[in-house]
Protein backbone atom coordinates (compact mmCIF):
# COMPACT_ATOMS: atom_id res chain seq x y z
CA UNK A 1 0.00 0.00 0.00
CA UNK A 2 1.57 3.47 -0.77
CA UNK A 3 2.00 5.73 2.39
CA UNK A 4 -0.21 8.84 2.90
CA UNK A 5 1.00 11.67 1.60
CA UNK A 6 0.35 15.50 3.45
CA UNK A 7 0.04 19.09 1.59
CA UNK A 8 -0.99 22.09 3.02
CA UNK A 9 -4.88 21.40 2.17
CA UNK A 10 -4.64 17.89 0.52
CA UNK A 11 -4.21 14.30 2.34
CA UNK A 12 -3.32 11.51 0.01
CA UNK A 13 -4.08 8.44 1.01
CA UNK A 14 -3.92 5.07 -1.15
CA UNK A 15 -7.05 4.34 -3.16
CA UNK A 16 -9.27 0.89 -1.83
CA UNK A 17 -12.60 -0.98 -2.92
CA UNK A 18 -14.70 1.45 -0.30
CA UNK A 19 -13.68 4.37 -2.71
CA UNK A 20 -15.69 3.17 -5.40
CA UNK A 21 -18.74 5.40 -4.75
CA UNK A 22 -16.31 8.58 -3.89
CA UNK A 23 -14.50 7.78 -7.53
CA UNK A 24 -17.75 7.62 -9.17
CA UNK A 25 -19.02 10.80 -8.05
CA UNK A 26 -16.01 12.55 -8.98
CA UNK A 27 -16.18 11.52 -12.68
CA UNK A 28 -19.76 11.98 -13.20
CA UNK A 29 -19.42 14.65 -14.66
CA UNK A 30 -19.09 14.55 -18.40
CA UNK A 31 -16.30 17.10 -18.18
CA UNK A 32 -14.01 14.95 -16.65
CA UNK A 33 -13.26 12.65 -19.43
CA UNK A 34 -13.09 14.98 -21.98
CA UNK A 35 -9.37 14.31 -22.58
CA UNK A 36 -9.92 10.53 -22.38
CA UNK A 37 -11.46 7.88 -25.05
CA UNK A 38 -13.87 6.55 -22.72
CA UNK A 39 -16.14 8.84 -20.98
CA UNK A 40 -15.94 7.68 -17.06
CA UNK A 41 -19.11 9.31 -16.39
CA UNK A 42 -20.79 5.93 -17.69
CA UNK A 43 -20.66 4.19 -14.21
CA UNK A 44 -19.72 0.99 -15.55
CA UNK A 45 -16.80 2.62 -17.63
CA UNK A 46 -15.86 4.03 -14.71
CA UNK A 47 -15.66 1.03 -12.38
CA UNK A 48 -13.73 -0.60 -15.08
CA UNK A 49 -11.21 1.75 -14.99
CA UNK A 50 -11.14 1.40 -10.72
CA UNK A 51 -10.79 -1.82 -11.03
CA UNK A 52 -7.88 -2.05 -13.29
CA UNK A 53 -6.27 1.04 -10.74
CA UNK A 54 -7.21 -1.49 -7.78
CA UNK A 55 -5.54 -4.09 -9.60
CA UNK A 56 -1.92 -2.35 -9.57
CA UNK A 57 1.05 -5.07 -8.93
CA UNK A 58 4.21 -3.06 -9.55
CA UNK A 59 6.29 -1.97 -6.41
CA UNK A 60 4.00 -1.35 -3.30
CA UNK A 61 6.02 2.11 -3.00
CA UNK A 62 4.49 3.51 -6.02
CA UNK A 63 0.56 2.88 -6.87
CA UNK A 64 -2.58 4.98 -7.08
CA UNK A 65 -3.91 7.94 -4.49
CA UNK A 66 -7.51 9.48 -3.80
CA UNK A 67 -7.34 13.45 -2.71
CA UNK A 68 -9.20 14.46 -0.01
CA UNK A 69 -9.56 17.94 1.24
CA UNK A 70 -11.28 18.42 4.63
CA UNK A 71 -12.36 14.32 4.27
CA UNK A 72 -13.95 14.69 0.83
CA UNK A 73 -12.60 12.90 -2.23
CA UNK A 74 -12.01 15.40 -4.83
CA UNK A 75 -9.62 13.67 -7.34
CA UNK A 76 -7.37 10.77 -8.38
CA UNK A 77 -3.86 10.44 -8.53
CA UNK A 78 -1.05 7.69 -9.86
CA UNK A 79 2.54 7.54 -9.55
CA UNK A 80 3.67 4.34 -11.14
CA UNK A 81 5.50 2.05 -13.58
CA UNK A 82 3.85 3.32 -16.91
CA UNK A 83 1.53 1.83 -18.94
CA UNK A 84 1.76 3.43 -22.19
CA UNK A 85 5.86 4.68 -22.30
CA UNK A 86 8.65 2.29 -23.27
CA UNK A 87 11.35 1.34 -20.75
CA UNK A 88 11.12 0.78 -17.15
CA UNK A 89 9.87 4.89 -16.52
CA UNK A 90 7.69 6.06 -13.96
CA UNK A 91 4.83 8.65 -15.10
CA UNK A 92 2.58 10.51 -13.00
CA UNK A 93 -1.35 11.19 -13.71
CA UNK A 94 -4.17 13.23 -11.59
CA UNK A 95 -7.56 13.84 -12.02
CA UNK A 96 -9.40 16.71 -10.11
CA UNK A 97 -13.05 17.29 -9.80
CA UNK A 98 -13.92 20.40 -11.84
CA UNK A 99 -15.33 22.60 -8.98
CA UNK A 100 -12.12 21.90 -7.44
CA UNK A 101 -10.08 23.33 -10.35
CA UNK A 102 -8.34 26.35 -10.34
CA UNK A 103 -7.39 26.60 -6.37
CA UNK A 104 -4.29 25.38 -7.26
CA UNK A 105 -4.75 22.32 -5.56
CA UNK A 106 -3.68 20.13 -8.67
CA UNK A 107 -0.20 21.68 -8.67
CA UNK A 108 -0.23 20.96 -4.64
CA UNK A 109 -0.71 17.37 -5.35
CA UNK A 110 1.30 16.80 -8.28
CA UNK A 111 4.40 18.68 -6.31
CA UNK A 112 4.03 16.20 -3.08
CA UNK A 113 3.87 13.43 -5.54
CA UNK A 114 7.30 14.18 -7.34
CA UNK A 115 8.80 15.19 -3.99
CA UNK A 116 7.63 11.99 -3.19
CA UNK A 117 8.90 10.10 -6.66
CA UNK A 118 12.34 11.84 -7.03
CA UNK A 119 13.67 13.11 -3.13
CA UNK A 120 12.02 10.37 -1.22
CA UNK A 121 12.04 7.08 -3.53
CA UNK A 122 15.05 8.33 -5.66
CA UNK A 123 13.23 7.98 -9.19
CA UNK A 124 15.58 9.00 -11.92
CA UNK A 125 12.75 10.75 -13.48
CA UNK A 126 8.99 11.21 -13.56
CA UNK A 127 6.98 10.96 -16.40
CA UNK A 128 3.61 12.78 -17.93
CA UNK A 129 1.36 13.01 -21.14
CA UNK A 130 -0.79 15.54 -21.17
CA UNK A 131 -3.20 16.46 -24.22
CA UNK A 132 -2.78 19.32 -26.21
CA UNK A 133 -5.91 20.64 -25.54
CA UNK A 134 -5.83 20.09 -21.98
CA UNK A 135 -4.16 23.75 -21.40
CA UNK A 136 -4.26 23.89 -17.69
CA UNK A 137 -2.49 20.55 -16.93
CA UNK A 138 -0.17 21.93 -19.95
CA UNK A 139 1.01 25.08 -18.06
CA UNK A 140 0.91 22.72 -14.45
CA UNK A 141 3.68 20.91 -15.86
CA UNK A 142 5.27 23.88 -17.27
CA UNK A 143 5.41 25.51 -13.60
CA UNK A 144 6.94 22.24 -11.75
CA UNK A 145 9.56 22.33 -14.51
CA UNK A 146 8.72 19.66 -16.58
CA UNK A 147 10.14 19.46 -20.02
CA UNK A 148 8.33 19.07 -23.33
CA UNK A 149 10.06 16.37 -25.20
CA UNK A 150 7.93 15.29 -28.04
CA UNK A 151 5.06 14.12 -29.31
CA UNK A 152 3.51 10.70 -29.42
CA UNK A 153 0.02 8.07 -29.43
CA UNK A 154 -0.48 6.95 -26.21
CA UNK A 155 -3.66 6.05 -24.55
CA UNK A 156 -5.24 5.96 -27.93
CA UNK A 157 -4.90 9.70 -28.62
CA UNK A 158 -2.01 11.97 -29.25
CA UNK A 159 -0.45 13.43 -25.80
CA UNK A 160 2.94 16.03 -25.41
CA UNK A 161 5.21 13.50 -23.62
CA UNK A 162 6.62 15.28 -20.48
CA UNK A 163 9.73 14.54 -18.59
CA UNK A 164 10.49 15.96 -14.62
CA UNK A 165 14.51 15.34 -13.66
CA UNK A 166 15.48 15.82 -10.30
CA UNK A 167 16.55 18.79 -9.21
CA UNK A 168 20.20 19.46 -7.60
CA UNK A 169 18.68 21.89 -4.92
CA UNK A 170 20.12 19.96 -1.19
CA UNK A 171 22.25 17.27 -3.01
CA UNK A 172 26.09 16.64 -2.78
CA UNK A 173 28.22 18.98 -4.38
CA UNK A 174 31.72 17.65 -3.66
CA UNK A 175 33.40 16.01 -0.91
CA UNK A 176 37.13 16.00 -0.42
CA UNK A 177 39.55 14.04 1.48
CA UNK A 178 42.53 15.08 3.24
CA UNK A 179 44.72 12.29 2.99
CA UNK A 180 48.51 11.33 4.06
CA UNK A 181 49.82 9.70 1.04
CA UNK A 182 48.41 11.48 -2.59
CA UNK A 183 49.84 8.74 -5.10
CA UNK A 184 48.18 5.77 -2.54
CA UNK A 185 44.99 7.83 -2.64
CA UNK A 186 45.07 8.45 -6.07
CA UNK A 187 46.23 4.65 -7.30
CA UNK A 188 43.08 3.23 -5.08
CA UNK A 189 40.66 5.76 -5.34
CA UNK A 190 41.42 6.52 -8.80
CA UNK A 191 41.53 2.80 -9.98
CA UNK A 192 37.88 2.32 -7.91
CA UNK A 193 36.10 5.55 -9.25
CA UNK A 194 37.53 4.45 -12.69
CA UNK A 195 35.75 1.73 -12.37
CA UNK A 196 32.32 3.58 -11.48
CA UNK A 197 32.23 6.00 -14.70
CA UNK A 198 34.18 8.84 -12.40
CA UNK A 199 36.76 10.83 -14.72
CA UNK A 200 39.22 12.92 -13.86
CA UNK A 201 38.33 16.59 -13.44
CA UNK A 202 41.06 18.95 -12.19
CA UNK A 203 44.54 18.27 -11.01
CA UNK A 204 46.85 20.37 -9.10
CA UNK A 205 50.60 19.63 -7.41
CA UNK A 206 48.40 18.66 -4.30
CA UNK A 207 45.39 17.04 -5.02
CA UNK A 208 43.16 15.52 -7.92
CA UNK A 209 39.94 15.05 -8.40
CA UNK A 210 37.34 12.77 -10.13
CA UNK A 211 33.61 13.78 -11.22
CA UNK A 212 30.22 12.13 -11.90
CA UNK A 213 27.52 14.17 -13.08
CA UNK A 214 27.35 17.32 -11.23
CA UNK A 215 29.44 15.71 -8.22
CA UNK A 216 32.73 15.65 -7.80
CA UNK A 217 35.39 14.24 -5.25
CA UNK A 218 38.55 15.78 -4.09
CA UNK A 219 41.66 13.83 -2.53
CA UNK A 220 44.08 16.09 -1.17
CA UNK A 221 47.46 15.76 0.28
CA UNK A 222 47.24 17.61 3.86
CA UNK A 223 49.75 20.01 4.63
CA UNK A 224 48.69 19.80 8.43
CA UNK A 225 48.65 15.93 9.37
CA UNK A 226 48.06 15.04 12.92
CA UNK A 227 47.89 11.01 12.09
CA UNK A 228 49.45 8.75 8.84
CA UNK A 229 46.36 6.73 8.75
CA UNK A 230 42.43 7.67 8.87
CA UNK A 231 40.74 6.81 11.89
CA UNK A 232 37.18 6.32 10.28
CA UNK A 233 35.58 5.80 14.56
CA UNK A 234 36.72 9.23 14.70
CA UNK A 235 34.90 12.38 14.45
CA UNK A 236 34.91 13.15 11.16
CA UNK A 237 34.03 10.81 7.87
CA UNK A 238 33.13 7.26 8.52
CA UNK A 239 32.94 6.07 4.59
CA UNK A 240 32.09 6.86 1.58
CA UNK A 241 28.79 4.68 -0.24
CA UNK A 242 28.63 4.40 -3.55
CA UNK A 243 26.25 2.71 -5.76
CA UNK A 244 27.30 0.22 -8.31
CA UNK A 245 24.55 -1.34 -11.14
CA UNK A 246 24.26 -5.00 -10.29
CA UNK A 247 25.57 -7.69 -7.52
CA UNK A 248 27.86 -9.21 -10.32
CA UNK A 249 29.84 -5.73 -10.63
CA UNK A 250 30.16 -5.23 -7.05
CA UNK A 251 31.46 -9.07 -6.70
CA UNK A 252 33.73 -8.11 -10.01
CA UNK A 253 34.84 -5.36 -7.92
CA UNK A 254 36.08 -7.21 -4.65
CA UNK A 255 37.87 -9.95 -6.81
CA UNK A 256 39.89 -7.15 -8.35
CA UNK A 257 40.13 -4.64 -5.26
CA UNK A 258 43.35 -6.38 -3.82
CA UNK A 259 45.45 -4.90 -6.89
CA UNK A 260 44.84 -1.62 -6.25
CA UNK A 261 45.42 -1.89 -2.50
CA UNK A 262 41.92 -2.32 -1.34
CA UNK A 263 41.24 -4.87 1.26
CA UNK A 264 37.83 -6.35 2.42
CA UNK A 265 36.15 -5.72 5.67
CA UNK A 266 33.47 -7.53 7.24
CA UNK A 267 34.51 -10.41 4.46
CA UNK A 268 32.77 -13.14 7.13
CA UNK A 269 29.26 -11.66 6.22
CA UNK A 270 29.64 -10.76 2.66
CA UNK A 271 27.74 -9.49 0.95
CA UNK A 272 25.06 -9.28 3.52
CA UNK A 273 27.15 -7.43 6.37
CA UNK A 274 24.77 -4.29 5.96
CA UNK A 275 21.39 -6.44 6.48
CA UNK A 276 19.74 -9.53 4.18
CA UNK A 277 18.53 -7.09 1.60
CA UNK A 278 21.32 -4.83 1.50
CA UNK A 279 23.86 -6.78 -0.93
CA UNK A 280 26.97 -4.62 -0.31
CA UNK A 281 31.09 -4.62 0.01
CA UNK A 282 33.00 -3.23 2.80
CA UNK A 283 36.62 -2.27 1.34
CA UNK A 284 39.81 -0.26 3.21
CA UNK A 285 42.47 0.84 1.70
CA UNK A 286 45.94 1.37 3.12
CA UNK A 287 45.30 4.89 4.95
CA UNK A 288 41.94 3.34 6.52
CA UNK A 289 39.33 5.08 4.43
CA UNK A 290 36.61 2.96 3.88
CA UNK A 291 33.81 2.66 1.13
CA UNK A 292 31.25 0.86 0.77
CA UNK A 293 29.73 -0.52 -2.62
CA UNK A 294 25.76 -0.92 -2.61
CA UNK A 295 23.75 -3.07 -5.09
CA UNK A 296 21.38 -0.85 -6.60
CA UNK A 297 18.16 -2.33 -5.64
CA UNK A 298 16.18 -3.53 -9.31
CA UNK A 299 13.89 -0.88 -10.32
CA UNK A 300 10.27 -0.94 -10.30
CA UNK A 301 8.39 -3.44 -12.84
CA UNK A 302 4.46 -3.64 -13.85
CA UNK A 303 2.66 -6.14 -15.31
CA UNK A 304 -0.12 -3.31 -16.86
Amino acid sequence: MVPVLSTERLTLRGLTREDTDAVLRVFADPEMSRFFQADFSDPARCREMIDRRLSYDGPPELGHWVLEQEGEVIGLAHLRPSWELPGNVTELGYFIEPRHGGKGVATEAVARLLDYGLVELGVPAVWALIRDANVSSVKLAQRLGFLDVGSEIHYGAEHRVHVKLPDTHGKVHHIELWVPDLAEAEASFGWLLGELGWREFQRWSAGVSWKHGSTYLVVEQSPAMTAREHQRCHPGLNHLALHVATPRQVDRLVEESGAHGWKPLFADRYPHAGGDQHYAAYLENAHGFEVELVATPPGPHSNG
